[in-house]
């Protein structure tokens, strides 16, 4: 029989917000490979024990450790992302391993300012690791409060009571088995920066629960359970230590094979994935006081620059107290949070950087805040209107946490009122105001929103200071981001500046100079040349025409999304555009854009080009993978592999035949391509050029080049062939890459390891390179690979005379090219196509690096 085993119950180890396991800006943590749980945003700098029991490893930087219970859960905590590689700056234990805890006990102090500013984030997670002796999982949302908040309710798997036993018979003995082979590999060495941390164990123990066999990781006299992340890292391994794998059972050979060479592959983890550890701690001045030449508050992000003071100050919103009635009330709140939440996914979508990601995301959790909308739901409940109540509701849980005792928990209050006034802009019909600003501004504001700070050019804005918040605030995390200085909770006196005065905001200090001498904007200036050299070396050369030092030309254009980017790009030094991602128009939408809207969106892109350089226009590459709300697809067990790209577009003709005549119509304006993407076909490719070849009919007289995405081995194989039929090839090395390796590209496991320089992945390229060359075709590369400025060199050496950069990558592109001959690249390119590995191929190219 069995016992029912009451809930375990999980206390908030910090204080703060709650945010989904699935949206922490890394996908091991994620994907829930270390473990399932909940990922918590901190307004706290003490870890308190969630749950009583044993420490069963601290990690030697302290800030992670597991706490196993009587129950036998396995409980990691594990503060911030990539803290491991802060070596224990910024932490101090306040407990050892194999001590007993009770729940509420302190386990770690951390320097949240220190952790916020050297690390990608300060989410830490709370996970259990050993999941099968947990049978359901009751997850909280919200604000928390450490040691008393109940973040996670654990039902554990039943465990049998042994029932009394009759007396046995005596059994005849049993003949002895024949003993279990045990494998062990040859010594292998960890070359992770941090050695087996959480990302690489879970890595590793994931890895290992594929086999049957019974494996151990062996580390001099100590081994680990090599399917458990907490024993994994329970060995604190460390770079340059050797271990071995020790495995028993049918499929042991291949596990200890498909593991050493796991650990020889750091397990995923890139050597430069990880931010360095700061080698000092910022010290802050002393006898730095408000005078009338200068105003003092927190510095939030570092760097120096000169500009004029304009003043920011938020929208003001009109808007009824009665409402409509309860149920049009509610109607209304709940569609102006799902038009808010669709937002924040348009703002997540042009962004990359993890911290702005996790900001956003925790953004989107507020929405679903119960305390908050309860809050609302009362008003509503005596007849306001949605917004009116929703105002009230934010207004009030906002004054709460900025009366709270702690400064962080303060400065989660800028949150709680940019994710309220999104909403209640949308609840009053009130278009937001656009940040729009000069160039050479410092913004001066009584607060600034995320969303604010978000969407701010740091060309024209080159800093800002702030009433509220400080170093950790999510204002000022977004202000690092965007690598521009900035300043919260300086003094009042900022708000009575006057409107472009002249100033120096210095970052690093805290300090705002007001109406600087010669002298000091001398001096500040020298700094600010000094840092800036080297990018006003490769900025000079970035109006020139590209070509290597013997003088022969290679295209340097860019990828972009619409007119704003090619505008930035054509800036930057772009000769043109290599690949325009038409899909920016059929996203975010309810319906497909018409003909007129995606004209008018194309044109602009060509103008902005002008008619001297070329626009290669992408049609719609979207499908399982990359779904569309109005185009409704089937589920595809692996779309990759499904109905995606012209697949699509010759599924559904009259989308095509759309975007086609709004393409042509930019004819006129400049060079224009046109490229299908993920073509495997000739009949494919025939099909869609007589679709283009209809539409160009009603056009009179235009020129349209006309070219296919070499991203899918059929087309790169058969490159001579589609070159007969064809203007141009663009090689997508990273679509090429995952369908090359078969690996795909956002796999945690297996990311490290699909790599464009595979030379699989070359030879695929310079077959596809002769292939055009046979009929006088060019090749151009619009994947990552081509913003590579060690791979520039070998890609012209196979043949690529066209190079689709991002648009931050124009500069170093050219310079790079620019050191070599074509002579050069050639040999180069017969080198490197020689090697047999990843390794040989990128170890050749840093030391030819010029």
């Amino acid at each position: 029989m069995s016992t029912s085993l009451p809930p375990l119950d999980i206390l908030a180890p910090l204080s703060g917000w709650l945010v989904a396991l699935e949206t922490v800006p890394d996908q091991v943590f994620a994907s829930k490979m270390v473990g399932d749980g909940v990922s918590l945003d901190p307004t706290s700098n003490q870890l308190l024990a969630p749950v009583s029991g044993t420490i069963s490893h601290l990690h030697s930087a302290h800030h992670a450790l597991t706490i196993t219970t009587a129950e036998g859960v396995e409980l990691m905590l594990h503060i911030g992302i990539d803290t491991v590689m802060l070596k224990g700056q910024g932490f101090q234990a306040l407990v050892s391993q194999g001590q007993a805890v009770v729940a509420g006990q302190p386990l770690i102090e951390f320097d949240l300012d220190l952790v916020a500013r050297h690390a990608p984030s300060l989410l830490t997670q709370i996970l259990v690791s050993n999941g099968e002796v947990v049978s359901h999982m009751e997850v909280a949302t919200g604000l928390v409060e450490a040691g008393k908040s109940v973040i996670l309710s654990l039902q554990l798997v039943n465990q049998p009571h042994a029932e009394p036993q009759a007396p046995q018979a005596p059994q005849a003995p049993q003949a002895p088995q024949a003993p279990v082979e045990v494998l062990l590999s040859e010594l292998v060495e960890i070359t992770n920066p941090a050695g087996l941390h959480a990302r690489p164990a879970a890595v590793f123990a994931s890895e290992a629960k594929q086999f049957s066999a019974d494996i151990q990781l062996l580390l001099g006299a100590k081994s680990a359970n090599a399917k458990s992340v907490v024993s994994i890292m329970g060995l604190a391994s460390q770079c340059g230590n050797q271990v071995r794998v020790q495995a028993s059972g049918s499929d042991a050979a291949a596990a200890i094979a498909q593991l050493s060479q796991l650990l020889r592959d750091r397990c995923g983890e890139a050597l430069d994935a990880a931010p360095a550890a700061p080698s000092n701690v910022a010290v802050a001045p002393v006898l730095l006081e408000d005078s009338a030449s200068q105003l003092v508050g927190v510095a939030a992000s570092p760097g120096l620059a000169i500009g004029r003071v304009v003043h920011h100050r938020l929208q003001a919103f009109d808007v009824a107290e009665q409402g409509q009635g309860r149920s049009e009330e509610q109607q209304a709140f709940t569609h102006a949070c799902e038009q808010a939440h669709t937002q924040i996914d348009a703002i997540k979508a042009q962004q990359q950087d993890a911290a702005k990601l996790g900001i956003l995301s925790m953004h989107q959790e507020l929405l679903q805040d119960p305390e908050l909308l309860a809050l609302c739901d009362a008003g509503l409940a005596d007849g306001q209107s949605a917004a009116w109540a929703w105002r009230a509701a934010f207004g009030a849980y906002s004054a709460k946490l900025e009366a709270q005792d702690n400064p962080l928990l303060r400065e989660r209050a800028n949150d709680i009122r940019d994710i309220g006034r999104r909403v209640l802009a949308l609840l009053a019909g009130v278009q937001s105001d656009a940040l729009e600003v000069a160039a050479g501004s410092i913004l001066i504001a009584e607060d600034l929103t995320p969303s604010d700070t978000a969407t701010l050019d740091p060309s024209k804005v080159l800093g800002f200071c702030t009433r509220t918040g400080g170093a950790t605030s999510h204002v000022a995390i977004l202000a690092r981001s965007l690598g521009i200085p900035a300043i919260c909770g300086i003094s009042a006196a900022a708000l009575a500046l006057p409107e472009g005065e002249q100033v120096i905001i210095d970052g690093n200090q805290g300090v705002l100079l007001i109406a600087p001498d010669e002298e000091q904007l001398a001096n500040v200036s020298a700094q600010i040349s000094q840092l800036a050299e080297r990018r006003a070396i490769e900025g000079a050369m970035s109006q020139q025409p590209a070509k290597t030092s013997d003088g022969v030309r290679i295209e340097v254009v860019a990828n972009i999304r619409n007119a704003s980017d090619a505008r930035e790009a054509v800036a930057a030094g772009a000769e043109g555009v290599g690949l325009l991602r038409s899909e920016f128009l059929f996203d975010q939408r309810d319906t497909a854009p018409s003909e007129a809207e995606q004209a008018v969106e194309y044109c602009a892109v060509a103008e902005a080009l002008g008619n001297d350089r070329p626009l290669v226009v992408r049609t719609l590459d979207v499908g399982g993978d990359k779904p569309l709300s109005y185009l409704p697809l089937p589920k595809e067990d692996n779309p990759f592999l499904g109905v995606r790209g012209i697949r699509l577009s010759l599924q559904r003709p009259d989308l095509l035949r759309t975007q086609l005549r709004a393409v042509l119509q930019a004819a006129p304006l400049t060079q224009l391509h046109i490229m299908f993407p993920m073509v495997t076909s000739l009949e494919e490719l025939r099909s869609a050029k007589q679709i283009l070849a209809e539409e160009q009919a009603a056009f009179d007289e235009i020129s349209v080049k006309v070219g296919i995405m070499v991203e899918v081995p059929a087309a790169a194989v058969l490159a001579a062939r589609f070159a007969a039929e064809v203007d141009f090839f663009s090689i997508g090395t990273n679509d090429l890459t995952q369908y090359v390796l078969a690996m795909d590209r956002g796999h945690p496991q297996l990311a490290k390891q699909a790599d464009a320089l595979h030379p699989a992945v070359l030879a695929m390229m310079a077959m596809t390179c002769a292939g055009a060359q046979a009929h006088g075709k060019w090749v151009g590369v619009c994947g990552g690979l081509a913003s590579d400025e060690y791979a520039a060199p070998l890609l012209v050496g196979m043949g690529v005379t066209e190079l689709s950069v991002s648009t931050p990558s124009v500069a170093s592109v050219k310079a790079t090219l620019s050191r070599w001959s074509l002579a050069e690249c050639q040999q180069l390119a017969s080198q490197v196509l020689a090697l047999s590995t990843v390794a040989e191929v990128r170890a050749l190219l840093r030391n030819q690096a010029r």
